[in-house]
């Protein structure tokens, strides 16, 4: 029986920050650590972190559990609990519970090509997906990752993204709505303009995976439509809309689903049937 299947997912587990980094502009990355075995997760899945005195809120597990032994985190500064989260220290405690939701369909996945869409934050969620299908190389097609911020300085994880780009295993690509400083090398547009990268791709044997700001959902599903990909292999993770993460307070209930519950991962049949889960997306 692993930990995942024994622990009690409803008990905080107590674990230390063991690196942490400055990824852009109020954003940081968090590596941490327990003191036993790291429970079992799922890319898509998210966690449920605290520290006493300053609240609990839920945050999607940014690494991937083909590489064990730590959880990496991705966070914004933006309320109580990050402006303190951002204060603590290396070896300094949090206290974690999870992992809680749906994930994706790794297995449903393999054989199809995957196209990833990522804006700005939403690059954290879909990067544990993109790590552990490239640690699965040969389960999976051609895989485009596609990556848009406001500007250069909001490209989160960049040294990672140099990576990506010299890859001759992935169709990497990146652009940003401006650029001040005139010296960024790629495109320059919304995210949807990288659709034009995408050539000759079988739909029926592809995934498309969204994250990214609400206004930017219904654009990027056009785009995969017309492919047009099936409206069940176009997935989303809304994890925006969660707060306890147990489905107990009531605060992501969309009609007659719960966010934390039966997503955060929904498909594009989830969206159109269930009115208000995704604003402006029908």
């Amino acid at each position: 029986m692993t930990k995942a299947e024994s622990a009690n997912e409803y008990m905080p587990e107590r674990m230390k920050i063991v690196r942490k980094s400055d990824l852009g502009p109020d954003v940081r990355y968090f590596q941490i650590r327990g003191e036993g075995e790291m429970f079992d997760y799922m890319p898509g899945q998210f966690v449920m972190l605290s520290i006493p005195g300053a609240g609990e809120a839920p945050f999607s597990i940014s690494s991937s559990p083909t590489r064990p032994g730590t959880l990496e985190l991705c966070i914004r500064k933006m309320g109580s609990l990050t402006t303190h989260l951002f204060s603590l220290k290396e070896n300094d405690a949090v206290f974690v519970r999870g992992p809680y939701g749906n994930g994706f369909p790794m297995t449903d996945m393999k054989e199809h090509n995957i196209i990833f869409v990522a804006g700005g934050l939403g690059v954290a969620p879909l990067r544990s997906v993109l790590l552990y299908a490239l640690d699965n190389r040969d389960d999976y097609n051609d895989i485009y990752f596609l990556y848009g911020a406001r500007n250069p300085d909001e490209i989160l994880f960049k040294e990672e993204m140099k990576e990506f780009l010299a890859r001759d295993d992935l169709y990497c690509y990146l652009t940003v709505d401006a650029d001040p400083s005139g010296k960024w090398e790629h495109d320059i547009g919304v995210v949807t303009t990288l659709f034009k990268h995408i050539k000759n791709i079988d739909a029926k044997k592809t995934y498309g995976l969204i994250c990214g700001p609400p206004v930017m959902y219904r654009f990027v599903i056009k785009e995969l439509l017309k492919f047009p990909i099936p409206k069940h292999q176009i997935l989303m993770t809304l994890e925006r809309r969660m707060k306890c993460g147990i489905g107990k307070c009531g605060h992501c209930v969309v009609g007659y689903r719960y966010t934390c519950i039966d997503g955060p991962v929904f498909d594009y049949w989830d969206v159109m049937h269930i009115k208000g889960l995704v604003k402006g997306v029908r």
